[in-house]
C-alpha cells in the first residue's frame, strides 16, 4: 500500500467505488499512487473498463485439447512449482492458469507459444486472489490493450523503441547501433509482460497501479526508453564489451528497480513523453496494438522520428501567438526547411530557416557555415523567445525522391553529430501543400505558383490553353533553365547572409518572425444565420482560424458540485488537446445552451479551472479523424458565402465520442427547430 501525507484520498477512492466513476476520475483522486491492496482488484476493473463484463468463461466446454496443450501445461507447472504456496493453492492457480491460457486460445483462435509472456502477465493478476472469471477479463483486457502485438509480427514496435532512443539520446543509439544491438534483442519480455518478466512483483504491481490510471497503451514505450537511458553511462563505458554481455545488461535492468522508485520512475517516462512529438503515436496506435500492418508507416525505414504536417502546422499556429506555450517542456519545433534555393524562394511556411541542401555536395564550406548559422539563429531564437524558436529540430523536405535523397544526407549528417531532437515532416513540403490546398497563397510566404514545383504543373497548363502549347512550354524551358543556371549565384547570395547574420545576429534574420496583419481580423458572428453544422473527416483548414491563449486568470470551481448544476444535460470525462499537442484532464459538459470544459487542477483535488463556455450557437462544424474518432474538434464562426470563416476551435480525445458528438448535435437541432 502506497504512503501519503494523509489518507484522505484512500477515502475518497472509497468513496467513489461506492458510485459510478471511470478512470479519469480515479486518475484525479490517486495522482498515480500505488493502490490500497484492498481497492487494487476493483480499480484495476475500472481502469481497463471490465467491471461488468461476466463471466465469459461460461462458454469453455472445459475441453483441455489445443495442438501443443502439452506445452501449455508444462510451462504452467514449471511456473506455479517456483511459487511459495502451499500445495492447495499451488493446484488451484494452475487449474486456473491452464484454463484461462486454453480458453483465450481457443476464443482468439491462437495457438499457445512457449516464452510468449501470457505466464508472467498473468501473475500479478494471479495475486489478487479474485474470482477465475475476474482474472481472466483482467488478463484479456491487458494482453489485448496494453502489449503491443506488432512485436510478434512485423517488429515495428522495436523500430519505434530505437526511433525514440534516437530522438532523445542520439550518442546512445549509435553506440548500440555500431555494436548491431536492436530493441528486440533486449526488450522483447518487457513488451511481452509488461515487464512482469524481469522485475520484483511489488514493483511490478506499483508500476500496473501508475499505467492503469494512465489509460495510455503507449506508455510501455516510454517506460522502456526510461529502462534504457538510465543505463547510458554504463552501457556506452562497455565498448570493449561483447555484444551478448551488454544485451544481457540491458535486458536485466528492471531487475534492479525497487517499489519505492516506481513513482520516480512513471513520472520520468511521464516527462519523457511530453518532450516528444505526438503524431507519430497517433498514426501508428492502432496498427502496434492490433497487430495489422496495413496503411502502417514503415517505420523501420524512417531515418530518424516522423512528424505528421498537422502537428507541424499546430505547433507552428501555436507559436504565432507572439509567445511562448505555458508548458516550457511541451515540444516546440524550429522549422529546417531543405529544398532547395528556388523551391524555397517559391513559398515556405514564415518560421522556417532555409539550409540548401544542395549546398552540401555543391559547396561543403558554405554548408558548414550554414549550419552554424542556423544554430545561432536557432539559439537566438531560443534567447529572445522568438515565434520560430524551438529546441525540437524539425526538418522539411520537399515530398520528391529527386530533391529528398539530399535533404536525407542533410538529416542524417545532424544526426552523426548526435544531434538531439531530430525529426522530419512526413511527406514534406508536397504534404504541407496539399494540406492547405485552396487555402496556400495566405499560408504560406512569398508563394509563386509558376514556380511553385506542387502548383507549376497546373499552373503552366492553364498557359497552355491560353496562350497556345508551343509558347508556352517555351516560356517555361526558358523560366526554369534560368533557374537551374542562377542557383550557384543564389547559394553564394544565402551563404553572405549567414555569414552577416552570424557576425551581426541583431541584423535581418534567417528566422522569419510571422506577424497578423488586418486581414486576419475575424468579425462578429452574423445574426440569424444558423450554423453550418457537420460531423466529418477533419481535414480542412476551413478558411481564417484565429486560436486564443488561455486567460491567465481562470475561475476555479468543484467539479462534483458543477456536475450537480440542474442545466447540465451531460458530461464527458477527456483530454482537452492543445495546439502543440499537450494534453490535460478535462471534462466536457453539454447543457442546453452552451459548451463548457472544466480543466482539473492537479494539485487541488476535486477543484477544476473553466476553461471554456461558448454558446452552441457558435459551432459550424464537428469533425473528427477517420482513423482516430476519439479525436474531436469543434470549430467556432460564421458562414462566409459558401464557405466558413472559422475564429475559433476546440479538440478534445473523448473516449466515449460517439455519444458526445450525439449529444451536441441534438441540442444544436433543438436550438435550430425553436429559432423555426
Amino acid at each position: 500500500m502506497a504512503n501519503s501525507d494523509d489518507g484522505n484520498w484512500v477515502i475518497e477512492l472509497e468513496n467513489a467505488l461506492l458510485e459510478e466513476c471511470s478512470a479519469t476520475d480515479i486518475y484525479c483522486i490517486c495522482k498515480g499512487k500505488a493502490l490500497p491492496e484492498n481497492l487494487r482488484a476493483e480499480v484495476w476493473q475500472i481502469c481497463l473498463d471490465v467491471r461488468d463484463k461476466g463471466n465469459q468463461l461460461d462458454h469453455f466446454n472445459e475441453v483441455f485439447d489445443l495442438p501443443n496443450q502439452n506445452v501449455l501445461r508444462e510451462d504452467c507447472n514449471t511456473f506455479v512449482s517456483k511459487l511459495g504456496n502451499d500445495e492447495e493453492d499451488k493446484l488451484s492457480v494452475l487449474s486456473d492458469l491452464e484454463s484461462i491460457l486454453t480458453f483465450y486460445c481457443k476464443s482468439r483462435n491462437v495457438p499457445y507459444e512457449r516464452n510468449n509472456g501470457w505466464i508472467e502477465l498473468l501473475l500479478p493478476i494471479v495475486s489478487l486472489k479474485m474470482p477465475r472469471s475476474v482474472t481472466y477479463n483482467l488478463f484479456e483486457a491487458i494482453k489485448d490493450t496494453y502489449v503491443p502485438q506488432s512485436c510478434r509480427t512485423d517488429g515495428n514496435a522495436f523500430h519505434i523503441l530505437r526511433l525514440l532512443l534516437l530522438y532523445h539520446d542520439p550518442e546512445l543509439c549509435s553506440f548500440l547501433d555500431t555494436k548491431r544491438i536492436t530493441p528486440e534483442k533486449y526488450c522483447l519480455t518487457w513488451f511481452q509482460s509488461l515487464f512482469a518478466a524481469t522485475s520484483s512483483l511489488e514493483v511490478v504491481i506499483n508500476m500496473w497501479d501508475y499505467y492503469f490510471q494512465q489509460s495510455d497503451p503507449f506508455f510501455v514505450f516510454f517506460l522502456s526508453l526510461i529502462m534504457v537511458v538510465n543505463a547510458r553511462d554504463q552501457i556506452i563505458s562497455m565498448k570493449e564489451d561483447d555484444k551478448e554481455k551488454i544485451i544481457a545488461t540491458l535486458a536485466n535492468m528492471p531487475c534492479g528497480l525497487e517499489a519505492d522508485d516506481v513513482s520516480d520512475f512513471c513520472t520520468l517516462a511521464q516527462y519523457y513523453a511530453l518532450k516528444t512529438p505526438v503524431s507519430f503515436r497517433n498514426e501508428l496506435m492502432q496498427n502496434i496494438y492490433s497487430g495489422k500492418s496495413d496503411d502502417c508507416l514503415l517505420v523501420s525505414q524512417a531515418l530518424c522520428l516522423p512528424v505528421s504536417v498537422q502537428e507541424l502546422v499546430d505547433n507552428t499556429a501555436c507559436t504565432s501567438d507572439q509567445t511562448v506555450p505555458v508548458n516550457a517542456d511541451a515540444v516546440r519545433f524550429f522549422l529546417v526547411d531543405c529544398r532547395p534555393i528556388e523551391h524555397y524562394n517559391a513559398g515556405h511556411l514564415p518560421t522556417a530557416f532555409h539550409l540548401d541542401c544542395n549546398l552540401m555536395l555543391q559547396e561543403p564550406g558554405a554548408f558548414a557555415t550554414a549550419v552554424q548559422g542556423l544554430l545561432s539563429a536557432q539559439r537566438q531564437a531560443l534567447a529572445h523567445k522568438s515565434n520560430a524558436g524551438g529546441e525540437h529540430l524539425c526538418f522539411l523536405g520537399s515530398g520528391r525522391n529527386e530533391e529528398d535523397q539530399y535533404t536525407h544526407m542533410v538529416v542524417a549528417s545532424f544526426l552523426q553529430k548526435h544531434t538531439q531532437y531530430v525529426s522530419l515532416v512526413t511527406g514534406g513540403y508536397a504534404a504541407l501543400h496539399d494540406y492547405f490546398s485552396d487555402n496556400i497563397d495566405a499560408v504560406l510566404q512569398d508563394h509563386e505558383p509558376k514556380n511553385c514545383v506542387v502548383c507549376a504543373p497546373s499552373y503552366h497548363s492553364k498557359l497552355r490553353q491560353q496562350n497556345g502549347a508551343g509558347k508556352a512550354h517555351s516560356q517555361s524551358s526558358d523560366l526554369f533553365g534560368k533557374i537551374s543556371a542562377a542557383m550557384k549565384s543564389k547559394s553564394a547570395e544565402v551563404k553572405g547572409k549567414l555569414i552577416d547574420y552570424i557576425v551581426n545576429p541583431n541584423a535581418s534574420s534567417p528566422v522569419q518572425e510571422r506577424h497578423v496583419s488586418s486581414t486576419d481580423k475575424i468579425g462578429k458572428r452574423y445574426r440569424d444565420v444558423a450554423p453550418v453544422f457537420s460531423i466529418d473527416d477533419d481535414q480542412d483548414s476551413g478558411g481564417t482560424v484565429q486560436h486564443v491563449n488561455d486567460s491567465d486568470e481562470q475561475e476555479l470551481v468543484q467539479i462534483q458540485q458543477y456536475l450537480r448544476k440542474p442545466e447540465v444535460i451531460e458530461h464527458f470525462p477527456c483530454q482537452e488537446v492543445k495546439l502543440n499537442g499537450f494534453m490535460y484532464k478535462s471534462h466536457l459538459i453539454v447543457t442546453r445552451t452552451e459548451l463548457i470544459v472544466l480543466r482539473e487542477v492537479p494539485d487541488a483535488k476535486g477543484a477544476a479551472e473553466l476553461i471554456v463556455k461558448r454558446p452552441l450557437s457558435a459551432i459550424v462544424k464537428i469533425t473528427a479523424r477517420k482513423r482516430h474518432p476519439e479525436l474531436i474538434t469543434f470549430k467556432y464562426g460564421v458562414p462566409d458565402g459558401e464557405n466558413l470563416k472559422i475564429s475559433d476551435m476546440d479538440r478534445f480525445l473523448i473516449p466515449n465520442a460517439e455519444r458526445a458528438t450525439k449529444v451536441v448535435s441534438d441540442q444544436i437541432l433543438i436550438q435550430l427547430k425553436a429559432k423555426e
